[in-house]
């Protein structure tokens, strides 16, 4: 989301939320203490793992939280100045009519209502005109959350994020914060899935703007994919907005849009070390002719024009030169122009940056462009040539990516899109935002399906390690009890396992949740995007490799005091 609008966002929920808080009003119970937690119940993608994102901008949505009093946008002062035809013909200024709006919640002259009027236009009418004026003093200046660090490894039923505030508060920022960190933690995840599949030295580029759920789904996507373990992004706000390296060069138009060698203009390349320049079409047209010869391919089947917008890109990026070599053949055309244009810009002192290609089989193809392209490092001794990166795109999957990973060695940039930012496999994370105490009360959701029944009370979470620093289970207990500590011996309930006490013995213990937002302001510095990336890497890192699996994983163990599993009980009896 951009930066700057995240913290006005008051109205983007959902009308619940307000007809609640006004039934809280009418009760006198909107200044009670409440606590929600914000979590999930499932892992995605039927894999056993999370990461969690999204804390930065719930942070920054909680510092501008407010209702606006005043229309935000007043109307100008006088009416627009347009010109139209006299009645001779000529021209005359003329005040144009104001444009009326018809859109619900447009004022007039087009601009948004302020929000407590908006919100009063919303509610059934007969709402206690009193309830506004209390509106008007809303913000998050008593509220208190505590979260799991922007980054970390999470797992279901562990809050995210732990809400404590008026009741009232509390419960206006539900949807937003759901909003804010659902689609961030499912792709961040999404991403950190592609990064195991790819391996660590595989380059990934995230490409999906032209695929995504709109500008804050792909300015999201391009965000988290990057915490996720993305190296790349082609946004280009992206890269403006949160400093991610962005790369790109062509697009099959560019190489369509030429047709000969006559069409290049600059034609003139100067070496790199400096000297005359060179009629670089001639120069890269002589390569041609003996990489054709070498590589066995007729001279007469390249694409004359493909050849064209390599040449004219080359001169234009002499440093940055990379091939799009599937836009007509790949062996008999693409290939070998890339060879002609990168082995003439050698001759200058330049090196090429790579190849691409965006259709076909592209693990088969790749190890066919590297032994062309280590049949020419060999024969003009250029050793660096057979090295020259091959990038790939083309609707990647994770099934993509599995092939990569036993045919696709030659390959070493990745580009996705679709499959990244839309994240079919699980369009949404599903997180939830639930009540657990109010004025000092434990509160739970009871429901017949055992999933959706929540844990009662304020909490503190744990992660419990063994001896070889890898976690192993997320401990929940009350907030009053004692927390547990390294070598002692606990007996834990885990959630939806026998309902027998598990006994288990940390070798060290790591409390999970930190305080970021108390008495209006953050108060936990925040680190930078690259940080929460590397928190991100690091996580993983730990987490045992079943956990990891992308299929079938085994079950990270979350489970619960005995305090906490006797509340729970107490509460369910007393309930029937």
């Amino acid at each position: 989301m951009e930066p700057g609008r995240r913290s006005r966002l008051a109205l983007l929920t959902d009308l619940y939320q307000f007809t609640m808080a006004y039934g809280y009003w009418r009760a006198g119970r909107h200044w009670e203490p409440a606590e929600f937690e914000l979590s999930f119940r499932r892992c995605p993608f039927q894999g056993g793992f999370a990461l969690g994102a999204g804390l930065g901008e719930c942070l920054a949505f909680l510092r501008g939280f407010s209702l606006s009093q005043a229309d935000p946008r007043p109307p100008p002062d006088r009416a627009e100045t347009r010109v139209r035809p006299d009645a001779t013909g000529g021209a005359s200024p003329t005040p144009a009519l104001k444009h009326v709006s018809t859109q619900p919640g447009r004022l007039p002259w087009g601009s948004v209502k302020a929000d407590i009027e908006y919100v009063r236009s919303a509610l059934p009418s007969g709402t206690d005109e009193a309830f506004f004026d209390y509106l008007r003093t809303v913000d998050a200046s008593e509220v208190t959350v505590a979260a799991v660090p922007e980054g970390s490894v999470v797992f279901p039923r562990v809050p995210l994020l732990q809400v404590k505030g008026p009741l009232l508060v509390v419960q206006l920022l539900e949807s937003t914060l759901l909003c804010l960190v659902n689609y961030a933690s499912l792709v961040a995840t999404n991403a950190a899935r592609f990064r195991l599949l790819a391996g660590p030295d595989k380059k990934l580029m995230e490409m999906g703007l032209r695929r995504a759920q709109g500008p804050d789904g792909a300015l999201s996507a391009s965000k988290y994919s990057y915490v996720g373990g993305f190296d790349f992004t082609s946004n280009v706000l992206a890269g403006q907005l949160y400093g991610i390296p962005v790369r790109g060069t062509v697009a099959h138009s560019y190489v369509v849009s030429f047709s000969a060698l006559a069409e290049v203009q600059p034609r003139m390349l100067a070496p790199r070390a400096g000297g005359e320049p060179v009629d670089f079409p001639c120069l890269a047209t002589t390569w041609l002719e003996r990489a054709c010869q070498l590589l066995r391919v007729p001279r007469e089947g390249v694409n004359e024009g493909e050849l064209a917008a390599f040449v004219s890109y080359a001169i234009t990026f002499p440093c940055s030169f990379q091939g799009l070599v599937d836009t007509y053949s790949v062996m008999r055309s693409g290939v070998p122009n890339f060879c002609g244009v990168a082995l003439a810009l050698a001759q200058l002192g330049y090196r090429a940056i790579g190849v691409r290609l965006d259709s076909g089989d592209l693990a088969r193809q790749a190890a066919a462009i590297r032994r062309m392209l280590r049949a020419c490092s060999v024969q003009f001794q250029l050793p660096w040539f057979e090295a020259v990166p091959i990038a790939v795109s083309n609707d990647v999957s994770e099934q993509s990516l599995e092939a990569f990973g036993t045919e696709g060695s030659d390959i070493d940039m990745i580009g996705i899109g679709t499959h990244l930012v839309t994240c079919p496999q699980q369009p949404s994370l599903g997180c939830i935002y639930k009540l657990v105490q109010v004025n000092g009360r434990p509160r739970m959701k009871l429901t017949e399906e055992e999933e959706k029944m929540t844990l009662p009370g304020c909490k503190a979470a744990y992660r419990l390690r063994d001896a070889a620093g890898r976690p192993f289970m997320d401990l929940l207990a009350l907030a009053d009890e004692s927390p547990p500590w390294a070598g002692q011996e606990l007996e834990a309930w885990v959630l939806g396992a026998s309902p027998e006490a598990l006994r288990v013995i940390p070798a060290a213990v790591e409390t999970l949740h930190r305080t970021y937002f108390k008495d209006g302001q953050v108060c936990e510095p925040l680190p930078s995007l690259p940080e929460v990336r590397s928190h991100a890497a690091a996580s993983l890192r730990s987490l045992g490799p079943a956990h990891k699996r992308l299929r079938e994983p085994e079950p990270y163990q979350v489970a619960m005091t005995e305090k906490l599993h006797v509340l729970l009980q107490t509460l369910r009896q007393a309930s029937q």
